[in-house]
């Protein structure tokens, strides 16, 4: 149409007869109200009567295809301001809390803790806030867990942030004779042995996993094979690094463990020895889940020869073990029962904290320390350093250690 917004009104009134059964529609909102506002300044809109302005409201709606309301509200316009034009468009808009320096400085506890889960990470970032008295951590201290995981799948965060690889896991089928029955008590260890592959018929180093029930304290070790002369030092060395008094040992029904000179070395040491039964493999779950969630996830699934499991030793003596008991956050489920007396677990972001803050809160704690160790001495090594601090000390260890391992250890071709 030519001209169109310059009809008579006898034109108009053709137009809108001789077109009842068509419908029109205009192709975007800014030539749309351009057009309505050449209509009408042309027909002189505001100096008609009623019903010459009806025909020309009617006659506006049929070729923009605008519906009754709209139409109106661009009649007002017209009247209030001399012009139909396409207003700014004003979306609410929330204020941002969370900082671009804030999402790097989540991605940078990420990247050092290797992601731990939601709870976790929420505590560590509050206890370098409170505890060790970093104020860029004021935000993040007091950050949701769900907005956490909003902020890690943000892009920001995930380009600031190293490739990801979720672990994969492990399924060991375990079964026990007799549950051990701590009571609250530290000092009952669970124990199993993880197993770091073999290469071209050699086999690798053997990580040695043991876990405190009741207060997650975890020391590792490490040894080249598995046989009774080369796990008695480890386990040893592993026995001397619980700062409490050790009552309880427990493992599967593994010969590395189910031997006399293990059993004689419990034996001196007044130590509980149980071992697996049958159709109960929950009873030793603590410990699986700490070899993928700790073990398989640092130190990851491909060969380390026999060679460097005293270098590995070394690492977890110095770096893991002080790590993971005095930086670390675990979780602590809180059980409830029903009236059909199913049991179920829970954990609550309050309940998430250190392997040494837990041992410190069990009554009577001081008195199940081993001789020669104190609360001030230990107080003294958990504030030596804030947890991400430990935790990229630990991390450059390792990379160290592993860029050796790699280096000396040979890699088979891969074929396709």
């Amino acid at each position: 149409m030519r001209n169109a917004e310059g009809l008579t009104e006898e034109q108009i009134n053709d137009f809108l007869k001789g077109s009842a059964e068509v419908i029109f529609a205009g192709r975007n909102k800014k030539e749309i109200y351009g057009w309505v506002h050449d209509v009408l300044v042309a027909q002189e809109f505001i100096q008609q009567n009623k019903k010459r302005r009806g025909a020309i409201r009617a006659y506006v709606e049929k070729v923009t295809g605008l519906g009754s309301a709209q139409v109106t509200r661009l009649v007002r316009m017209f009247k209030e301001t001399g012009s139909v034009e396409v207003g700014a468009c004003r979306r609410r808009q929330f204020p941002r809390k969370y900082t671009d320096g804030d999402i790097a400085l989540l991605a940078e506890v990420d990247r050092a803790h290797e992601r731990l889960s939601g709870p976790a990470t929420r505590r560590i970032l509050e206890r370098e806030h409170v505890r060790f008295a970093k104020a860029e951590y004021v935000r993040l201290a007091k950050i949701s867990i769900g907005h956490l995981y909003n902020l890690r799948s943000s892009a920001a965060y995930r380009k600031r942030l190293a490739v990801y690889e979720p672990t994969r896991p492990t399924a060991v089928s375990i079964g026990e004779r007799r549950r051990p029955e701590p009571r609250g008590r530290a000092g009952y260890l669970r124990v199993d042995t993880v197993h770091q592959g073999d290469l071209d018929g050699a086999k690798g180093v053997y990580h040695i996993n043991a876990v405190d029930a009741v207060t997650q304290w975890q020391v590792v070790g490490c040894v080249s094979q598995i046989s009774e002369a080369f796990l008695q030092p480890v386990l040893e060395a592993i026995l001397h690094q619980f700062p409490f008094r050790v009552l309880g040992f427990h493992s599967d029904n593994g010969s590395e463990y189910i031997n006399y000179k293990v059993a004689g070395l419990l034996e001196k040491l007044l130590i509980e020895f149980t071992k697996s039964r049958a159709n109960h493999s929950q009873d030793n779950a603590l410990v699986e889940g700490k070899n993928g969630a700790v073990v398989r996830k640092l130190m990851g699934y491909g060969h380390i020869a026999g060679e460097h499991a005293e270098a590995v030793q070394k690492f977890y003596t110095a770096h893991l073990n002080p790590y993971l008991n005095f930086h670390r956050p675990c979780g602590f489920a809180t059980l409830s029962e029903d009236t059909r007396g199913k049991r179920a677990r829970k954990y609550k972001l309050e309940h998430y904290t250190t392997p040494y803050e837990k041992f410190k809160s069990l009554p009577e704690a001081a008195s199940h320390l081993k001789q020669n160790i104190n609360f001030a001495r230990l107080d003294q090594l958990a504030g030596a350093m804030s947890d991400t601090e430990c935790a990229k000390k630990m991390t450059i260890a390792k990379a160290k250690l592993l860029r050796i391992v790699k280096t000396e250890s040979p890699i088979p071709p891969r074929f396709h």
